[in-house]
């Protein structure tokens, strides 16, 4: 994971449910390729066919409240989401879109900053989110050192595998 993160903005309201990022009848799809497709196809029916790799969400308050399934964030970083910026978000949904992988910045007041087609830039280690057009920024508490190993790793069960392949015997060691 990078330090800084810039990106197109796409943006969305308050009160975003894991059912508007997927829909539930979307649950029996494990191929990412295959979710990516229906990325908020209500919300944003535009967004499947138009995001680019690196774009960043921007929301209002409770983003991604609703059902706990890991669908929404999956399918976001399946799509090439860089990130998503909201007022704030469902504890759940934070949760399991760090453990995939997919950063996630909770900085209250930033949806008021934007509008779609802004350029964000996220500077994770100061604690600012700026509109590249407007220059208008927000300060945000940076992300815990575990969060960030967590994200940098690719997600939870990959940081997993390195830290137990840091621990593994060296070849020869006597068990």
């Amino acid at each position: 994971m990078q330090d800084v993160i810039e990106g197109r903005v796409w943006t969305l309201g308050a009160d975003v449910d894991t059912d508007g990022i997927i829909s539930g009848k979307y649950l029996t799809v494990i191929d990412p390729e295959e979710l990516k497709k229906h990325v908020f196809e209500i919300a944003l029916p535009e967004f499947a066919s138009q995001a680019q790799a690196g774009d960043v969400l921007v929301a209002g308050v409770n983003f991604g409240c609703g059902s706990s399934r890991e669908h929404a964030p999956a399918a976001m970083k399946a799509i090439g989401v860089g990130a998503v910026v909201a007022d704030s978000f469902a504890r759940i949904f934070f949760r399991n879109a760090i453990n995939l992988g997919l950063p996630v910045i909770e900085v209250p007041g930033v949806r008021a900053i934007f509008e779609k087609g802004d350029v964000a830039r996220i500077e994770m280690g100061q604690g600012r989110v700026t509109n590249e057009r407007t220059g208008a920024s927000v300060r945000f508490p940076p992300l815990p050192p575990h969060l960030l190993r967590i994200l940098e790793a690719g997600g939870l069960v990959e940081h997993v595998r390195r830290e137990l392949a840091g621990r593994a015997p060296s070849a020869g060691a006597k068990t």
